[in-house]
């Protein structure tokens, strides 16, 4: 791991038990510039670990919860009529920052969602036919559970594409529930968390993971893998080019955060459910058979994407340059 990713990665986690691998994956989605979707039960942590990423990034960190009565403008901004100035000025919604926290994001309506859409992918809102820049780094961190459907919207199909990963936070083992306990005996350690590099140093990094050396046979790799989705009978619609270059960056983003300048087959082998599996619409036959019955739509797209995983050819020459 490189000395960035080290000092970013034991800061947070002055904060947060036991989420080595959920805080490197949301290292990797900054570098690369994408979005994540955290789905777990409430407590497990979702909005501690976006919190201190934010503080030891120094980045502008914002929440906005997400309920059936939020409005896109309430997100993105509105212009209102500034009787002093005697002119419409605008008035920027909680999107206009570094890290967005969008917590129990299906509980908005599709219209709501949907205007999220051009900040995810163009990194811009339009407001009356106005277009604005958003603060550069930008990233979204989604929070939804999974076990309530009751006043909830399925995000849809469009939306679930945009993101680059979907992570589960799981709950903590018991070793870990007993440091909880104690870190939080006397007070919050986010109340004192302090950066520990800056925005310039964080763009410098996102520079760097793109340089990541990937070889034409791992190209390939990533490729039949993706193709792969499409294939499978047990899936009606599999993963798009846009996840095929999601997948491949994340892949040298991954690779850049454990210090090393090119991939290996590991890298492709560790993001393929993270990065694939959310964006797989399952086959009814599938979704409604026996052995399906107790396991939620991830869980079935996590198992079908480790079977693809499995009939896929690995390579195993040499990597490097």
């Amino acid at each position: 791991m490189n000395s960035f990713s080290e000092k970013l990665i034991g800061n947070v986690n002055k904060v947060i038990v036991g989420k080595d691998k959920q805080i490197e994956l949301l290292l990797v989605s900054l570098l690369v510039g994408g979005h994540v979707l955290l789905e777990d039960v409430p407590g497990t942590g979702k909005t501690k670990t976006a919190k201190a990423l934010a503080s030891s990034l120094d980045l502008d960190f914002k929440r906005i919860q997400f309920t059936i009565d939020l409005l896109p403008s309430d997100l993105t901004g509105i212009n209102y009529f500034d009787r002093e100035a005697n002119k419409f000025v605008f008035r920027k919604g909680p999107v206009f920052t570094n890290i967005l926290l969008a917590d129990e994001i299906n509980r908005a309506t599709a219209r709501t969602q949907s205007s999220l859409l051009e900040c995810m992918e163009e990194k811009q809102v339009t407001v009356d036919g106005d277009t604005k820049k958003l603060d550069l780094p930008f990233l979204v961190i989604a929070t939804q559970n999974p076990v309530e459907s009751q006043g909830t919207f399925p995000l849809p199909e469009a939306q679930l594409d945009r993101f680059l990963m979907m992570l589960k936070m799981d709950y903590p083992t018991h070793d870990e529930s007993i440091e909880i306990l104690k870190r939080f005996a006397t007070e919050d350690p986010l109340d004192k968390l302090t950066p520990v590099t800056t925005k310039e140093e964080l763009t410098s990094m996102q520079e760097q993971s793109k340089k990541v050396f990937v070889s034409d046979l791992l190209y390939d790799y990533a490729a039949r893998i993706v193709e792969a989705t499409r294939e499978s009978s047990e899936i009606a619609v599999g993963a798009s080019p846009r996840a095929l270059l999601a997948f491949v960056a994340s892949a040298k983003a991954l690779a850049f955060v454990r210090g090393r300048d090119h991939c290996i087959p590991d890298d492709f082998r560790e993001l393929a459910v993270p990065v694939l599996a959310h964006r797989l619409t399952i086959r009814l036959q599938r979704a409604v058979s026996k052995d399906a019955k107790f396991l939620s739509k991830r869980d079935m797209a996590e198992e079908i994407m480790n079977r693809i995983l499995d009939g896929v050819t690995c390579p195993t020459e040499d990597f490097t340059r």
